[in-house]
């Protein structure tokens, strides 16, 4: 059984320091309001067909304030707030209320604060024009000068996404520990000073929560090891858009970009074995074949084989079917064999990650092919690497990295560290 549970991720961004390019090559709107007593900025930083994420940065410039709730109306019909964090939002009419969560509430003169929310739209998605904190609308005036596009964040972010059922088999939890095989000291183990902390709180919250921490086999270093420094993906195609040959491979090429960004923070370190770990796409799982435009063989592709309601390549090919690496079934043999699968969604505005892949909307996905970090997929991707989500808690001095949810759109110094930690635990395995 696996101790991977699945998660969703609520597709939260930080605030960036320049535009954003959503679906279709469209440039994000952005709306900025001064005033005495306040400063807001509110940014789209993804938007597709019907959904977006923004994020909402509020700065304080008159007296302290304790508690603060911020308020601001939509301009179009079908606006609206699908899911909230870093505050507790609520909504009448066009007319958003969103109200800080306790631990965020005291902002001194000067002192920023930033939520966010992934939102639905139907005709348009125009910016609010204004918003009010504490009653007071944000439209005053204040010696000029550029608000920050990175807003300090309050010290304990606290998204709150929403959970289904899961696509893989869930973990079991318990109560007491598994017994740890703590490794050795190593020379390449010499992690910041200010890290040290917080990184064994967040090894013996491992050892406290994941069932066969330590013998499960299936987690994606494994499956690194066992291609030999390879990456073998099915895409479950789970939307009746057409593909073309050129956007076949546009996914592979992003597929592999993001992977690269994991594998990028092993590279040299702590004995880790590979330079580079190459993502090959094996196979597409659709419903109809007319959706796939091309009729060159250079991948598998599967037609209405169905599993969890969705799309799947063959099971004698898959990793997560056959561990043992027996891929005899395989139509093709172990070199079409895949390990993990992209599971592309319509209209999903979240995301899932595990042993057997990741899974995020398709629209989301087609519309940032070209962005750096696809922030949704680089954290369900740390997932299969074992990285826990962080609903419930914080490690000490950390607020901001991408595994934890809505904080940060890349991958951070914490969350390198987190990786690394992984493979100290788990290189004895294989003999390193």
């Amino acid at each position: 059984m696996s101790p991977i549970r699945r998660r969703l991720f609520a597709s939260a961004i930080a605030a960036a320091a320049g535009f954003a390019t959503v679906a279709w090559g469209l440039f994000v709107p952005t709306a900025q309001a001064a005033a005495a007593g306040c400063q807001v900025t509110y940014r789209v930083s993804s938007q597709w067909g019907g959904g977006f994420t923004a994020d909402v940065a509020l700065t304080n410039l008159g007296d302290p304030v304790t508690a603060w709730t911020l308020k601001w109306t939509f301009p179009a019909a079908g606006q609206a707030v699908t899911q909230g964090w870093n505050a507790t939002f609520s909504q009448s009419g066009s007319q958003v209320t969103a109200v800080d969560l306790g631990y965020n509430g005291s902002l001194g003169t000067g002192a920023s604060t930033s939520v966010g929310f992934n939102g639905a739209w139907t005709a348009a998605n125009p910016v609010p024009a204004s918003f009010t904190l504490n009653g007071v609308t944000c439209t005053g005036t204040t010696t000029p000068t550029s608000p920050s596009a990175s807003p300090t964040r309050s010290a304990s972010p606290s998204p709150s996404p929403s959970r289904s059922a899961s696509p893989s088999p869930s973990p079991s939890r318990s109560a007491s520990p598994s017994p740890s095989s703590s490794p050795s000291p190593s020379s390449g183990w010499n992690p910041p000073a200010n890290l040290v902390q917080p990184l064994n709180e967040v090894w013996a919250h491992y050892e406290s929560t994941y069932n066969q921490l330590y013998t499960f086999r299936n987690y994606g270093w494994d499956q690194v090891m066992a291609g030999g420094g390879q990456i073998n993906y099915c895409v479950r195609w789970d939307s009746a858009a057409h593909v073309t040959a050129t956007q076949r491979d546009q996914i592979q090429t992003a597929l592999a970009r993001q992977f690269k960004k994991w594998m990028d923070v092993m590279a040299g370190h702590n004995g880790w074995p590979y330079a580079n770990v190459p993502v090959k796409v094996v196979g597409w799982a659709v419903r109809d074949r007319a959706t796939l435009e091309w009729t060159d063989n250079s991948v598998d592709v599967y037609v209405n084989n169905i599993r969890e309601n969705a799309p799947q390549c063959g099971e004698p090919c898959g990793r997560f079917f056959h561990q043992d690496g027996n891929y005899s079934g395989c139509p093709g043999g172990a070199s079409h064999h895949y390990d993990m699968s992209l599971w592309l969604t319509a209209g999903m505005t979240g995301g899932a990650g595990g042993d057997w892949g990741q899974r995020i909307g398709s629209e989301y996905f087609t519309g940032n092919l070209n962005t750096d970090n696809i922030h949704i997929l680089l954290h369900e991707m740390g997932h299969s690497f074992g990285l826990d989500d962080f609903y419930d808690w914080t490690p000490t001095g950390q607020c901001c990295f991408i595994m934890n949810a809505g904080s940060a759109t890349y991958i951070t110094e914490f969350d390198k560290w987190m990786l690394r930690d992984w493979w100290r635990h788990l290189k004895s395995r294989w003999g390193y």
